[in-house]
């Protein structure tokens, strides 16, 4: 197994040595990224109780803006299969949404899908200046110009401009789908775009479908939701999970030097954050650099190098993923039982030791 100590190249056993004793001495761990399969995420959140840690994912910004529209307005969703297989009109809104591989798949079929199989594609852009039938520049913001398209489906407004022109196209569709960004778009423009699918879904049907996750969050939210009854953010302190989307927001913690030790659990490959190196921290990544962190240790990737249960994005569930290419590279779970075993000998010897 690969792995680094400040930069070194070492052995297994000594870089775990390294992690759990960093672990152990910290007052306040956060345990951030999540970014593994299903076995991995629960070993993270075990881990976290024991060291009494917060736990954040790396695209909670994202995560947090559809989860208060969810909590608000609800939300009507599909599937990228059932995009790609039925959309007659497709929506993109704001620029992140154009660079979305589904993006391309929906530009180079038609649907083969129900009463629109055959049928030409119609593409539909607001907020970016984009090859499409209709592109609305949108320059007063997003949130406003989701706004302003809704008000026009409701009847509110009326008239040729682009905005009633692009509301009248959704209004004719057969299958229509709004593609967005969720980090871009925010919990208020979600908010607004739900409402604008529910409004349009009472003469046709209209979906939203997010685009651009990032790592494993969804995955993150029903485990966590399993072990927790609450969404990621959560904090185990006071040894009960705690859940506070502010409280214990991974980049806040750090920015306010609030954290004496991160770990970043990378086994799906996921940008790192600049704040990872502003703090003690140990990564376990499957690209195995030794970069960012005082302690990397390198992990199988599932799906490539082991078995494991990820998001499945065309079907919107979890799935068991075969390893594609099987390697002797450890799984993030076992190194993290490893940890979690390793800090408990370090706390019952803390414990044990006389006092002063």
């Amino acid at each position: 197994m690969a792995a680094w100590v400040k930069g070194g190249a070492t052995d297994a056993d000594t870089a775990i040595e390294a992690a759990a004793s960093l672990l152990a001495k910290a007052r306040a761990p956060v345990i951030a990224g999540l970014s593994a399969d299903v076995a991995a995420i629960r070993a993270a959140y075990d881990l976290a109780g024991r060291l009494g840690a917060s736990v954040d994912t790396a695209g909670s910004v994202a995560t947090y803006a559809e989860l208060g529209s969810l909590s608000r307005v609800g939300a009507l969703t599909t599937t990228p299969a059932e995009a790609v297989g039925r959309a007659d009109v497709i929506l993109v809104v704001g620029d992140a949404a154009w660079q979305a591989p589904l993006l391309k798949r929906l530009i180079d079929a038609k649907p083969t899908r129900g009463r629109t199989a055959g049928s030409d594609r119609v593409l539909l852009a607001v907020g970016a200046n984009a090859a499409a039938s209709l592109a609305w520049p949108a320059e007063g913001g997003l949130p406003e110009a989701v706004g302003v398209l809704r008000a026009y489906a409701r009847g509110h407004l009326a008239g040729d401009a682009l905005p009633g022109q692009i509301a009248a196209r959704l209004a004719d569709a057969q299958y229509g789908v709004l593609l967005y960004d969720a980090a871009e778009l925010g919990e208020a423009g979600i908010e607004m775009l739900q409402g604008l699918a529910m409004d349009l879904s009472e003469a046709t049907r209209c979906f939203t479908l997010a685009s651009g996750d990032v790592g494993q969050d969804r995955a993150v939210v029903p485990v966590s939701a399993w072990l927790t009854g609450q969404a990621p953010r959560s904090g185990f302190g006071r040894r009960v999970p705690e859940h506070d989307p502010w409280r214990f927001d991974a980049a806040r913690q750090v920015a306010a030097g609030e954290v004496d030790a991160v770990l970043w659990l990378g086994a799906v490959p996921v940008p790192r954050p600049d704040w990872l190196s502003a703090v003690p921290s140990i990564a376990l990544v499957a690209d195995g650099e030794a970069k960012d962190a005082e302690v990397v240790i390198a992990v199988g990737q599932p799906g490539r190098d082991h078995g494991g249960v990820l998001w499945n994005e065309q079907r919107a569930a979890l799935t068991f993923w075969p390893a594609s290419a099987p390697s002797d590279l450890p799984s993030a779970a076992a190194v993290m039982a490893a940890l979690r075993e390793r800090v408990g000998t370090h706390q019952a010897a803390s414990r044990s030791e006389p006092a002063c």
